[in-house]
């Protein structure tokens, strides 16, 4: 396969994830509400058990999601990941959303793009995945043109606000079954790779 083709699968692979999440985000809420389950609070560390959550109304999933893991930020910042799918492409991606708390909006996001300059900006294309047993770390795919196969747009997180991401990687091996996921200005969050 020519660099050129790896590059079209790459960014069509960027684009169905792209669509898949914006289908689910823009979910169709039924008026059918048979779960009201209470939620339970759960401190945020890395090996925190799966728990249920209903995301604010600003795009998100409108069912309950289950959190695999969290992690504290700056500010009123927590990351929720919600899921870590390996496919078939050779691929992993982390999804989740990022929420603030807090009754400021956070600005200070640029962090979040890494070393990127101008390929990526207002993204989260600083994002890594670390797999401790092959003792190796993978950093956020880029199209030809340095583009991340992530979020991006995200320069602000509105007060009370839940925003929506997703961060595409290499996939490790398949006896790798636990990756450590980062983000700057957030701790690292133990995930367990489904897929």
């Amino acid at each position: 396969m020519s660099m050129r083709q790896k590059a079209k699968v790459r960014g069509g692979a960027a684009v169905a994830v792209a669509a898949v999440l914006a289908l689910a985000l823009a979910g169709c809420g039924g008026g059918d509400d048979k779960s009201k389950e209470p939620q339970s609070s759960a401190a945020p560390n890395q090996g925190a058990s799966p728990q249920k959550t209903t995301p604010s109304s600003s795009g998100a999933p409108t069912g309950p999601v289950e959190v695999i893991a969290t992690s504290k930020g700056p500010a009123s910042l927590s990351l929720e990941i919600t899921s870590a799918e390996r496919d078939a492409d050779g691929y992993l991606t982390v999804s989740g959303q990022i929420k603030n708390t807090g009754s400021d909006a956070f600005v200070r996001t640029s962090e979040w793009n890494g070393t990127e300059k101008n390929a990526s900006p207002a993204s989260i294309a600083g994002a890594t995945l670390v797999d401790s047993v092959g003792k190796k770390r993978y950093y956020v795919l880029r199209d030809t043109e340095g583009r991340c196969a992530c979020t991006t747009g995200l320069s602000r997180v509105g007060a009370g606000e839940s925003v929506p991401f997703f961060a595409q990687f290499p996939a490790p091996p398949q006896t790798t079954t636990e990756v450590v996921f980062g983000l700057p200005t957030f701790a690292a969050a133990t995930v367990k790779i489904s897929g």
